[in-house]
């Protein structure tokens, strides 16, 4: 809402895009206000459209060819970038005639007269595709081109859908900034979907290649990061984890609903031990170690850094604090309010040397990079007005990257060497996200896991990979 003039007397308000009804009832009341003029715009016989069309207003019809110069419309298309071209007007019964089993034609077809027809025409599954565009949701409807909306509908089709439709929309999205190469929804059998995720973490150790699911109920799973097939479960927990981390002899630390630090050390592996020294008490591992300075401590957000010895611990809290165990110990307070994530990653700097760098994510919409032992940065490193939901970072093939889920689903990857920054909406809001060495970003929802592989213009050729 945007006001163009305010005086005494009168304000003129600016809706862009209205096409929900019960933003025009809003609408309706404004205008009620004798000192308000509203200029709408809405989408011809939309919910919003019907409603406002229906009382005393001057209506400047856009589909009515007095209102259009063909020509010079013509010219524009032409004159714009491939990237931001835009589909040409289509005749007024485009959505009859549309097939809404052709994914091809869904994709390239307007994202709201899809959405009603898909309404109205609730007895079909259309081959899956319906499930799938209901599923998305409102991240189908963005102004985006055909290739985006084919990768959103990829990411949620299920594997009872027509065995052809996924290859159809993979061959549109090819256009797209992403590469999905898995994505579980729910129902799906083959591998199986490993339910809705509370928080996830990549693992390390014994549990290399996996990636850990916590999800409702106290539910932990491990599933291939290549294919996301089942690689085992821990026995039902008596809490609910809200953030982990993976240890690199593969013991998983939790924080509870309470913050309380829980330990499951059933995918820890020890040397083998024969004769008389296996009868013998082992020395602590460094896992138990850490775990000894954690006694007492409580959190909103934790994560971990392989080091020399014990390697580093970090712990966040309510207040925004965060604190550093094991190699280093540190304190600093990074955010004005909760701490919603923390990441560490050993940065290269040359000769084999490394430094760990924290990155943390606030309730207040900052992520912040801090280097225990020195003083934190004085500016965030990304900032956006609505929260941190979750963050993860790696030093993958193409340097240093961070995959960040805010509060409006928006997942973000950015990698710092080069400066390229990836976007993506998934729809439904993102619970959690983790990165890989091999720049795989998972992003778990609360009906699907889906896993994207951003395309990074290749260094040498100057192409995309």
């Amino acid at each position: 809402m945007t006001a163009l003039e305010r005086d005494p007397r009168r304000t003129v308000i600016v809706l862009p895009d209205l096409h929900t009804d019960d933003v025009a009832e809003l609408a309706l009341d404004l205008v009620a206000l004798p000192h308000i003029r509203l200029i709408v715009e809405s989408r011809s016989q939309s919910p919003a459209h019907r409603l406002l069309s229906a009382g005393a207003c001057a209506e400047l019809d856009l589909d009515l060819e007095q209102w259009r110069d063909q020509r010079r419309y013509e010219q524009w298309v032409a004159d714009m970038p491939d990237s931001h071209a835009t589909a040409r007007p289509g005749p007024a019964n485009a959505a009859e005639d549309l097939d809404l089993s052709d994914p091809v034609a869904v994709c390239e077809a307007d994202p709201w007269e899809v959405t009603a027809a898909y309404d109205r025409d609730d007895d079909h599954k259309h081959g899956g595709l319906r499930a799938a565009w209901i599923r998305v949701g409102q991240a189908l409807c963005r102004e985006q081109r055909p290739a985006s909306r084919a990768l959103h509908l990829l990411s949620a089709l299920g594997d009872g859908a027509d065995p052809w439709i996924a290859p159809a929309l993979r061959v549109v999205a090819a256009a797209a900034d992403w590469r999905m190469e898995w994505s579980r929804v729910r129902g799906d059998m083959t591998p199986p979907w490993p339910g809705p995720v509370a928080t996830l973490a990549v693992g390390t150790g014994p549990l290399a290649g996996s990636l850990v699911v916590a999800g409702s109920g106290g539910i932990v799973k491990a599933v291939c990061l290549a294919d996301a097939t089942a690689q085992g479960r821990l026995p039902t927990l008596s809490f609910q984890p809200v953030a982990m981390t993976v240890m690199p002899d593969g013991a998983l630390l939790m924080l509870d609903e309470n913050g309380r630090i829980e330990a499951e050390s059933g995918w820890a592996t020890r040397p083998a031990e024969s004769g008389l020294a296996g009868l013998l008490e082992q020395e602590p591992t460094s896992t138990q170690r850490l775990l000894d300075n954690l006694r007492n401590q409580t959190g909103t957000a934790l994560t971990h850094a392989a080091g020399k010895d014990l390697g580093i611990l970090a712990l966040g809290d309510v207040t925004g604090t965060v604190r550093v165990f094991g190699d280093v110990s540190d304190i600093a307070c990074l955010h004005d309010g909760p701490v919603n994530g923390l990441t560490a990653l050993n940065l290269p700097l040359g000769d084999g040397v490394t430094a760990p760098i924290l990155y943390s994510g606030g309730a207040d919409g900052a992520v912040r990079a801090w280097s225990p032992g020195s003083a934190p940065m004085t500016e965030p490193v990304l900032q956006r007005p609505c929260p941190v939901v979750s963050l993860d970072s790696a030093v993958t093939h193409d340097g240093p990257a961070i995959v960040v889920a805010w509060g409006d689903s928006t997942v973000e990857c950015i990698y710092w060497d080069t400066g390229i920054q990836r976007t993506f909406r998934p729809g439904p809001p993102v619970r959690a996200v983790a990165l890989d060495e091999n720049g795989r970003i998972l992003i778990g929802m609360d009906e699907s896991l889906t896993t994207l592989i951003p395309r990074i213009p290749s260094a040498d050729a100057g192409v995309v990979q």
